[in-house]
């Protein structure tokens, strides 16, 4: 399911500002070759993440799924002098794929890759995060947000993807592991009274979460 017409994200993203080259020659090698490129942010997100960030100026990122490292690299150009990146990937291959491309940013130093499994890293972790991008697999949401949420700082943000699914949380009744497991993390998350959050229907949906 279209849940943007896509004359309209089409328009959206001819007057945004273009991706620099690395993360251009990332997004298309990514629908190219991976045979899951549906799983990589859009560039329209991806531009929006990137702005997000320089706008809250972080000092600590935390991203569960890292995929081919798109929108790590987005994400990263927000990062304060001093400040680091941790993102997260379970497959070794995209993880590898991710470190090369890294390697070739100028932020290459602010970002630390873990390979594993993230109910197993993030407890490993001991920063205090400032920002946070969840999208990875979506029976894990709910877990992930309650592993992170005490490790957020005050007034930090959380931003989970794919929160529509593709549309299927507007079904009734909702069908599909997939779409079950999202509308409880968003039941959940609307009834928790630690943060305030908006869900932006951007692409397959974002909800920015902040931590009161």
């Amino acid at each position: 399911m279209d849940l943007l017409n896509p004359l309209a994200e089409a328009y959206a993203e001819r007057y945004s500002s273009p991706l620099d080259a690395l993360r251009e020659e990332i997004y298309q090698d990514t629908l190219k070759r991976h045979p899951h490129a549906h799983m990589m942010s859009s560039r329209l997100q991806g531009k929006f993440l990137e702005i997000f960030s320089i706008l809250q100026q972080p000092s600590r990122i935390l991203e569960v799924g890292t995929f081919t490292g798109f929108s790590a690299l987005c994400l990263a150009c927000g990062l304060q002098s001093g400040g680091n990146l941790h993102t997260i990937e379970v497959r070794e291959e995209d993880a590898q794929t991710a470190k090369a491309y890294f390697s070739r940013s100028n932020v290459a130093d602010k970002i630390i890759l873990h390979t594993g499994n993230a109910l197993m890293v993030i407890p490993s972790l001991t920063e205090t995060w400032d920002l946070v991008f969840i999208d990875a697999d979506k029976t894990s949401y709910l877990e992930y947000y309650k592993l992170i949420l005490p490790m957020v700082r005050s007034g930090g943000i959380i931003l989970v993807d794919n929160v529509l699914f593709h549309g299927e949380v507007l079904s009734e009744p909702v069908k599909g592991k997939n779409a079950k497991a999202i509308q409880e993390f968003n039941e959940y998350v609307n009834k928790d009274e630690r943060v305030e959050q908006v869900l932006v229907p951007i692409r397959d949906g974002l909800m920015l979460i902040r931590k009161k």
